[in-house]
């Protein structure tokens, strides 16, 4: 599964740890992640995201 980066904070959203303190069970690839999901660092949106 494809790492993605937050282009506002350089977070990156790495699929086999998810994202547990927002909801996002380990396992989950970012195309799956829900629409209002937000940089859990910066607070920006998914479309502030590339693949890395």
């Amino acid at each position: 599964m494809d790492k993605y980066v937050c282009m506002v904070c350089n977070y990156v959203y790495d699929p086999e740890k998810g994202d547990p303190e927002n909801g996002v069970t380990p396992g989950t690839p970012f195309e799956q992640l829900p629409d209002d999901w937000v940089c859990p660092e910066c607070g920006a949106d998914k479309s502030n995201f590339e693949k890395q």
